[in-house]
């Protein structure tokens, strides 16, 4: 991804491109695949490695607006772990309990037959297969 691209990212997230924000930005949409992260891993990461100092509150305001924005796509686990995804189309995931690791699974690879009935006034957003695994 360029570094326009960067930007626009920024600024259609309703962020002010600063030097931090470019950073995580860069950090999180220039790789080549799909990238799963929380905010914890995503902190730890800019306190070790970054020659500049980000704030913990700056990571979290930036990946939160990111997603309201569209551009990441947050995966509850198990109702205690929330990760976020640089992949935002419909697809499936493992987990791995043993690394904590998310992995995409193809969405044409998982083959759905029969789903019930959204209950009355709701409708089905979207349908995840969420598969765990262990050593």
């Amino acid at each position: 991804m360029k570094k326009i691209d960067i930007l626009k990212k920024l600024r259609s997230s309703g962020l002010r491109p600063t030097k931090q924000r470019v950073e995580i930005a860069k950090f999180l949409f220039e790789r080549e695949k799909t990238f799963h992260f929380t905010v914890e891993s995503l902190n730890k990461f800019f306190t070790k490695k970054s020659a500049s100092k980000i704030a913990l509150a700056t990571i979290y305001n930036t990946v939160h607006a990111f997603k309201t924005a569209g551009h990441l796509s947050e995966v509850e686990v198990r109702g205690n772990k929330t990760y976020f995804d640089t992949n935002v189309s419909n697809h499936h995931h493992f987990y791995d309990s043993d690394t904590s690791e998310l992995i995409d699974i193809d969405v044409n690879d998982i083959i759905i037959q029969k789903i019930p009935k959204a209950p009355n006034g709701k409708k089905i957003k979207n349908v995840e297969v969420f598969i765990n695994l262990k050593n």
